[in-house]
């Protein structure tokens, strides 16, 4: 096989976790591989809200066409950046690996959450965790900020801001841990569906896909792929407020879930054989809109 080439986006933890699947794939298979690297839609309008301009597939777009044009073989996402409903001729072939699933508080003076001033600017521009902080602090200004998690740092020292809320999986696969404040309990403030997770997209029709479904990791695959079920269920996107903690335990899959239904933020759990793991995050959101018990 000649060198394969993976597209991701430019940013330096993009191309940190497409170097995670570019070592699997040379440890395992003695596959070479380079990254080529593509500025997405959601890259360049740093300046605006993405549910103002398309959401969250803004990242994978352009990404995809670089597939479709045979620049590149595969590419490597953050999933909670994947839509749940990709064009036919795309797959997720592989959810590789999933790290910490938490979100973080990185606090100026490192001081933590409960002991933040009144009315403390915290930045993030998720409508999920500005609504969770809400929840647990009615006072503080929630500030909108986007960007890689280097832009975002920055913005929180020019802007004067007093914290910003980051996922722990970006600054763990950076070595950045050291910048954390605080970790938030996932079950309380729950985390955005499939975050911490890789996946690795493929053309369906594509001759690497035996050596790139080789890579995948079921543990991940099932939380993701039920989490992802919530979600599709819902119609969920980035204009929505969405969150999904699940685990397994042995034999079964728990999940809790956290939804906006006209205007009330609903949470909900369910608990039922891993098995079933796209079933149980359908029955889920169901119990959310009140269809089931």
């Amino acid at each position: 096989m000649n060198k394969l080439v993976i597209a991701t986006r430019k940013s330096k933890l993009a191309q940190t976790q497409t170097e995670i699947i570019m070592k699997s794939l040379k440890d395992n298979f003695n596959i070479d591989s380079e990254k080529l690297l593509i500025v997405t839609e959601g890259d360049r309008k740093l300046d605006v809200s993405l549910a103002k301009i398309g959401g969250k597939g803004l990242f994978v777009k352009d990404i995809e066409i670089a597939l479709l044009d045979e620049r590149a073989s595969a590419a490597v996402h953050s999933m909670k950046d994947v839509p749940y409903e990709l064009s036919e001729e795309f797959e997720i072939t592989a959810i590789t690996e999933r790290e910490d699933i938490r979100d973080v508080l990185i606090s100026k003076d490192n001081i933590p959450f409960k002991e933040l001033k009144n009315g403390a600017k915290i930045g993030t521009s998720s409508i999920r965790r500005a609504a969770q902080l809400k929840l647990l602090r009615e006072d503080l200004d929630i500030v909108s900020i986007r960007g890689n998690v280097q832009t975002r740092l920055e913005k929180m020292k020019s802007e004067n801001l007093d914290g910003i809320i980051l996922a722990a999986a970006g600054l763990k696969r950076l070595n950045q841990e050291d910048i954390i404040t605080e970790y938030f309990d996932p079950k309380v403030f729950l985390p955005a569906v499939a975050q911490g997770a890789l996946g690795v997209e493929c053309l369906k029709n594509s001759d690497v896909r035996e050596y790139i479904k080789k890579l995948e990791n079921k543990e991940a695959k099932l939380t993701v792929e039920a989490e992802r079920s919530f979600m599709r269920e819902l119609n969920g996107d980035c204009h929505s407020l969405i969150g999904a903690y699940s685990e397994i335990q042995g034999n079964d899959l728990y999940m809790i879930g956290i939804y906006d239904l006209n205007g009330e933020i609903v949470k909900k759990d369910i608990l039922g054989s891993k098995d079933n793991h796209i079933e149980l995050g359908k029955q889920l959101a169901q119990k959310i809109l009140g269809i089931r018990k």
